[in-house]
């Protein structure tokens, strides 16, 4: 098992690629054994940040609509994509994983936009997942 801090690192990587591969056309997996080329990281980071940008993927569809759905006046394509991704990450880890609490999971999205969105972001990440927890997983949360 990785460590907080690992993990925090797997996030950051999963959102860099999850956020590069959208601007490609490029297969997932080929594209992602270039992006550890280009960005030295440990084994152990590597690994959950496959386990999220996999699972991220193959959900995309289904996290999407939880978005969406938490969205109140505001369109689905106006979120961006920074931000989309960091909800991505970590509604796949509410939804499909057992060992990231909820609590956990909206505090390190809110981290990570504080770093990779604009000022505005960690109020509307925090808003969408508040708003998440408090409907469609008010029964994990």
């Amino acid at each position: 098992m990785s460590s907080p801090q690992q993990r925090r690192k797997s996030r950051r990587r999963a959102l860099e690629f999850l956020f590069s591969i959208e601007f490609t056309q490029y297969e997932w997996e080929s594209a992602l054994e270039s992006f550890w080329e280009t960005f030295e990281t440990k084994q152990v980071v590597r690994e959950y940040a496959k386990k999220l940008i996999k699972g991220v993927l193959e959900h995309a569809e289904e996290l999407d609509g939880y978005i969406n759905s938490a969205l109140t006046n505001w369109a689905p394509e106006r979120v961006g994509k920074i931000e989309r991704n960091i909800l991505r990450v970590a509604l796949y880890e509410i939804a499909y994983t057992d060992d990231v609490p909820f609590k956990v999971a909206i505090n390190e999205a809110i981290e990570i936009a504080k770093g990779y969105g604009t000022d505005d972001s960690p109020g509307f990440i925090n808003a969408v997942l508040d708003k998440l927890r408090s409907t469609t997983f008010a029964d994990i949360a």
